[in-house]
């Protein structure tokens, strides 16, 4: 059963391809901040996360007419703003060379302590030390609830390759969240 957002999403798709502006801005509203997030995972920086985030908007103005399926949107977005960012690496690559790769996701503040508060940082934790490969797909696949077939889209690989990026994460999490949790 499809979720509510996610129909929602296909109608201000539809709406935003027929030229209704309002939709438009409905739409941006409800994808920027996780395809900002999803760039942020990707570069590591918040300026060139926005950079490429604005730069996968105008991909997404000029495409939109020609996207078949709207309710592959989200995954074609992930992908255009997977692309993007990984034009940017390449880019600081050519210009100069990076000796430490990707840095880490930047966490959102912490909420309100509360009983799972402690927990909830030990997780994020564990999740920054991964690679920034796995750190997308869990990302995408747990936190923005794409399937396996629209993490691969997205990040323009294979859904083999998703499964054992997601297999390799779990494993590193269990053994990072085991050592914390059993002290």
């Amino acid at each position: 059963m499809r979720k509510k957002e996610h129909i929602y999403e296909e109608y201000l798709v539809s709406s935003a391809k027929l030229g209704d502006q309002r939709a438009f801005d409905l739409l941006y509203k409800l994808r920027a901040p996780k395809l900002f997030a999803h760039a942020n995972r990707l570069l590591g920086n918040l300026d060139q996360a926005h950079d490429a985030t604005q730069d996968t908007w105008v991909e997404i103005l000029k495409g939109l007419p020609r996207l078949t399926d709207d309710r592959a949107f989200a995954s074609w977005a992930y992908k255009i703003t997977t692309r993007r960012c990984a034009r940017m690496i390449k880019t600081q690559q050519s210009q100069r060379k990076l000796a430490t790769g990707l840095k880490g996701e930047v966490t959102p503040p912490s909420p309100e302590p509360g009983p799972g508060a402690a927990d909830a940082h030990t997780v994020r934790s564990a999740l920054s030390e991964l690679p920034p490969d796995q750190r997308a797909t869990v990302a995408l696949f747990y936190l923005e609830d794409l399937s396996v077939a629209e993490v691969a889209h997205a990040l323009d690989i294979p859904t083999g390759t998703v499964k054992t990026r997601l297999m390799h994460a779990r494993a590193k999490l269990k053994e990072t969240l085991k050592g914390d949790w059993d002290e």
